[in-house]
């Protein structure tokens, strides 16, 4: 995987965590498939449309689903559903390398952050199997803020907390909604690759 990374100084780095810096959203998608068929969906949940909800806050990701299949769902029954699959799942999740490395190396110099819409327990629990934790002490999730993205919420806190304009901050992101937070966020931001 090739990172085009833009031209410029930035003064602090931004991380999304699943899809980004951990190769999470095959399991998250698996775990997204049982809940929902859990919930009657009598089919196998489209990939496509999983996808287009990367960085959406995952109570959010269980209303979305249950409307496109027009499923009477409890979403917050299959978000707690949803989340215990995937803490079944989550210790075989793989380091997503050329971020990682990118983050260990920027991290001896400049503050760095994660901004996940995942809730922060989940968050939290991923970072510690991953041994990422101690690389990352800024972690934004759904859990701090009101909006997740495309709302740039999650960043520009991130940003504050690193104590650094958001201009100056370059974002890594996977997902169309993580994007355009940044956008947002008046940040710039590097596309990462999440499907093979």
């Amino acid at each position: 995987m090739q990172l085009d990374i833009p031209e410029g100084k930035f003064a602090a780095y931004i991380f999304d965590l699943d899809g980004t810096l951990i190769d999470t959203m095959p399991l998250h998608y698996q775990a997204w498939d049982k809940a929902m068929r859990r919930a009657g969906l009598t089919q196998a949940l489209d990939e496509d449309l999983f996808y287009s909800f990367g960085g959406v806050p995952t109570l959010r990701v269980a209303e979305l689903i249950g409307a496109h299949y027009r499923l009477k769902v409890d979403p917050a029954k299959v978000y707690e559903e949803k989340e215990s699959l995937f803490g079944e799942l989550q210790a075989d999740a793989l380091l997503i390398e050329p971020v990682v490395k990118f983050a260990r190396h920027v991290a001896q110099t400049h503050p760095v952050a994660v901004a996940s819409g995942g809730q922060r327990p989940i968050v939290k629990r991923s970072l510690h199997l991953s041994g990422l934790a101690p690389l990352f002490p800024i972690v934004v999730t759904a859990d701090d803020v009101v909006h997740g993205k495309p709302s740039p919420d999650m960043f520009l806190l991130a940003a504050k907390l690193m104590g650094v304009e958001p201009k100056e901050c370059l974002v890594f992101e996977d997902a169309v909604p993580g994007m355009k937070a940044a956008e947002a966020a008046g940040m710039r931001y590097v596309k990462v690759p999440s499907r093979k």
